[in-house]
């Protein structure tokens, strides 16, 4: 059996597929994501770039620490609605079944309360402008995504690419860059960054609007959505206070200025999660038909030939960040050079991290949901625990501490459960044979 390899992997996943799927655009959906993917990564630099050169530490700071913070409620007012609205359409058969728009419905419904409820509370206790705006803004970043989601799955990736891929960041980089120039204060650069949601919720309701079938509502249709849905739900909102916490506790212990620093020593990331991105969605269909049937053989090649792959496309970026580091963030201007030292720590840690391979994947795939919720919640107290007792010191090396020591137990203990339970290791027979060959399995 040949190894996989870059080139291989998406013609090798459609090869395996019904012949219905083949011709289905998959393979052409796959690179339209990650090219996707990458403008909005790309864009996010951007956003990074103009904030920290246009403005001083503390307003930088203070604009990254509210946009967290809304980007975390959001994450976790969501309930993985969205992800719930993928299972239920796609299943459902074509159009989503005479059930789509109840569970369109459904999902919305608790998702749009939380949220505007969250958002009333949180405008009346907060005193900052920056805050008071996005607290405004907060349903809107919310349901976009649910409702982007819910094309989702009527089976297309269009309004997806176009409107959460394309036109959102492309609209936050035009607004910001204006609100930068003009000299606007922290209000208007929320303002700037939150506004392009209002367009992406209002034009994918309409596309859902014209293609969900009219039918009245079933009873049960929200039960059978959340039955499923809910329990992923705490993953989810644990996954999306992992990734933002970080920022906001920095800006509560330390103050605006080191959030900046953290902020743009650690935003280059997202650069190098586009190959893991792109190698999780072509390779994860087949593990998970590899562990369901038993193929253990299988399943390690998969893992490996990945691992070795994520490493080598991976590898060259964290090194090339790690010698840059003092130039890049000197770009970002006066007050910067302190992020050398995360960015040294956020580097080291990436590398250590993909050498692991999709360990997350590995376990899920497995069916052991519960080991990756509480491999999650483990990484988010030690995140915490260390970024409390670290930060108030050492401002943003520790919080790049703190996240590394979560990111380490995050990846780890999934790559030692894998391994006791199934024996797989990310490096093996198969890591070198997925470098030296390039022709498909």
């Amino acid at each position: 059996m040949a190894p996989l390899t870059p080139a291989g992997l998406i013609p090798a996943v459609l090869s395996r597929l019904p012949r219905p799927l083949r011709a289905s655009g998959t393979a052409r959906d796959g690179l339209a994501g990650l090219i996707s993917a990458g403008a909005g990564a790309c864009a996010q630099l951007m956003v990074v770039v103009l904030v920290t050169r246009s403005t001083t530490a503390e307003t930088a700071g203070g604009f990254f620490a509210a946009t967290a913070l809304c980007l975390m409620g959001a994450g976790v007012l969501r309930l993985d609605a969205g992800g719930g609205l993928v299972h239920a359409l796609a299943g459902a058969g074509p159009a989503g079944g005479d059930r789509a728009r109840g569970y369109v419905l459904a999902a919305l419904a608790p998702v749009a309360a939380l949220s505007l409820t969250t958002a009333a509370v949180v405008s009346v206790a907060v005193t900052g402008p920056a805050l008071r705006v996005l607290a405004v803004a907060l349903p809107v970043v919310t349901c976009a995504d649910v409702v982007v989601s819910a094309t989702r799955g009527l089976g297309t990736m269009r309004p997806t690419l176009l409107l959460d891929g394309l036109l959102r960041p492309a609209v936050q980089l035009a607004l910001i860059a204006a609100a930068t120039s003009a000299g606007a204060g922290p209000a208007t650069l929320a303002a700037a960054w939150a506004l392009p949601y209002s367009p992406v919720l209002l034009l994918a309701a309409l596309w859902l609007r014209r293609r969900l079938p009219r039918a009245p509502y079933r009873p049960g249709t929200a039960r059978d959505l959340w039955r499923h849905t809910w329990p992923r739900s705490v993953s989810a909102a644990l996954q999306a206070v992992f990734q933002r916490l970080d920022v906001v506790i920095v800006a509560a212990l330390a103050g605006p200025a080191q959030a900046a620093v953290y902020t743009a020593a650690t935003r280059f990331k997202v650069v190098g999660q586009l190959a893991n991105q792109g190698l999780t969605r072509a390779v994860q269909p087949r593990l998970i038909h590899a562990l369901a049937c038993g193929d253990l053989p299988r399943a390690r090649e998969l893992y490996q030939s990945a691992t070795a792959w994520l490493t080598v496309l991976t590898w060259p970026i964290w090194l090339g960040y790690a010698a840059l580091a003092p130039w890049l963030l000197g770009l970002l201007g006066d007050g910067y050079a302190s992020g050398v030292r995360v960015a040294l720590v956020l580097a080291a840690t990436m590398a250590v991290a993909t050498a692991c391979g999709m360990v997350d994947v590995v376990l899920t795939a497995a069916g052991h949901t519960g080991s990756g919720l509480a491999n999650l919640v483990t990484a988010v107290v030690v995140t915490v625990a260390l970024d409390i007792l670290l930060i108030p010191s050492c401002g943003a090396l520790g919080a790049a501490l703190g996240w590394s020591a979560g990111t380490l137990v995050k990846n780890l203990l999934p790559l030692w459960r894998i391994h006791r339970r199934y024996g797989l290791r990310p490096f093996g027979g198969h890591s070198l044979a997925a470098l030296t060959s390039w022709r498909a399995p």
